[in-house]
């Protein structure tokens, strides 16, 4: 029966009641699996790690010349685990090994640093999954990466670890950047990761305020300037690094076109489904549109991309349809299609109930056979675009991936 005290309450109130119930409760369940993703002693996610023959072939050297390296000095002696097998190497270690051997692969101090947008105004269509694992591939092979979520649903903040409207303020953020860049300055956002060599400044939802006073801006100020302040917030840290990566909102708004402007490279992820090409389709006329007429109307230089690729994403090839699309699609965009594409598949899934990234997982959690091939999707399709990368750098003229 119901009590007086619910009777007498007003529609808002229950309404208000329900939704912040389910809120909390969904909180619990956010902290539950990320504590399951966290390393239960330091409390910390923790960085992939690599056997002696993996780490090898990373560095560009042989096992046996780690294990000299190792003898005369040049490398510090390896520790081995209780059953007597080394201990496997981290990602900081692997960095050391480069410097060592010289193998590191940055950029010269005259090349442009690649600035990615990986974008899509559809939800769904792999945009984050590409631009993590994207990231992630840069820093195992050795580059200086920074990724900026422009996303305020912070999906991929949340992949590093954080509840990003509990662990983070609009401070932690580009929002807080923007509103007072004097005294907090971009450098002061930028938070180390697990991953070592890969950066990040994270978003959470406070970041979606920013879509409304952009526009309010531009319609009190008639000024477009404000659409560089992503652009500008990267050039004064750019230069620490070989690989921005950003992960725009699904959506073709003003954080969006303030994406656009800063990157100097598209990635374009568009799963072979009529809907998702359409949108797509949709995607690339607007954003077309958009650019065209801020060359027009406010006298804007039209952004220069190095390469704009596109990524068959969430590939089912046991579809006929996806094979009819996919296969038209390289007919019509020929060399702006990936070679490569990423297939849909359970690992990706199981991994990101984890909060992790296939690249993270230490063990499968589907099979062997289906994590191998799961990675191989992945690598692929992150190599062709390394190579995009490297054919813009002169330092690197001609290198093969």
């Amino acid at each position: 029966m119901a009590t007086d005290a619910a009777l007498d309450a007003q529609p808002d109130e229950l309404l208000e009641d329900g939704l912040g119930n389910l809120h909390r409760k969904a909180l619990t369940i956010l902290k539950r699996i990320r504590d399951g993703a966290l390393d239960p002693e330091t409390g910390q996610k923790v960085g992939p790690s690599y056997s002696i023959s993996k780490a090898a072939s990373l560095v560009g050297r042989t096992a046996s010349a780690i294990r000299e390296a190792e003898r005369d000095g040049r490398l510090p002696q390896r520790d081995r685990t209780a059953s007597g097998h080394r201990v496997q190497y981290s990602l900081e270690e692997l960095d050391h090994m480069r410097a060592v051997f010289g193998t590191r692969p940055w950029r010269a101090p005259t090349d442009t640093p690649a600035v990615i947008s990986v974008s899509n105004f559809k939800g769904g269509v792999g945009k984050s999954t590409v631009a993590l694992h994207l990231a992630q591939h840069f820093a195992i092979h050795g580059y200086r990466v920074l990724f900026i979520d422009c996303d305020s649903q912070a999906s991929s903040t949340m992949m590093f670890g954080y509840r990003p409207d509990v662990d983070l303020t609009e401070d932690d953020t580009l929002y807080g950047h923007f509103h007072n860049p004097e005294l907090l300055g971009v450098r002061s956002i930028i938070r180390k990761t697990h991953f070592f060599g890969l950066d990040l400044i994270p978003a959470n939802l406070k970041l979606y305020n920013l879509e409304y006073e952009i526009a309010g801006y531009l319609a009190q100020n008639q000024n477009f300037d404000i659409i560089d302040l992503i652009a500008e917030a990267i050039d004064t840290v750019v230069d620490d690094y070989d690989i921005v990566i950003m992960d725009p909102p699904p959506a073709l708004g003003m954080v969006s076109m303030a994406v656009l402007q800063a990157a100097n490279a598209m990635v374009i992820p568009v799963p072979p489904s009529v809907i998702d090409f359409a949108s797509t389709v949709s995607f690339i006329d607007m954003a077309r549109t958009t650019m065209k007429q801020l060359e027009q109307l406010a006298k804007r230089v039209k952004p220069a991309y190095n390469f704009i690729r596109l990524v068959g994403s969430r590939v089912d090839e046991s579809k006929s349809m996806h094979r009819e699309i996919l296969s038209m699609m390289r007919q019509v965009f020929g060399g702006s299609m990936a070679t490569s594409v990423l297939k849909t598949s359970a690992e990706i899934d199981n991994a990101s109930s984890r909060m992790k990234t296939v690249f993270e997982l230490d063990r499968p959690v589907t099979s062997h056979e289906v994590h191998n091939r799961c990675v191989k999707y992945l690598s692929d399709v992150c190599r062709e675009i390394e190579a995009d990368v490297i054919r813009s750098w002169a330092s690197r003229a001609g290198e093969a991936v």
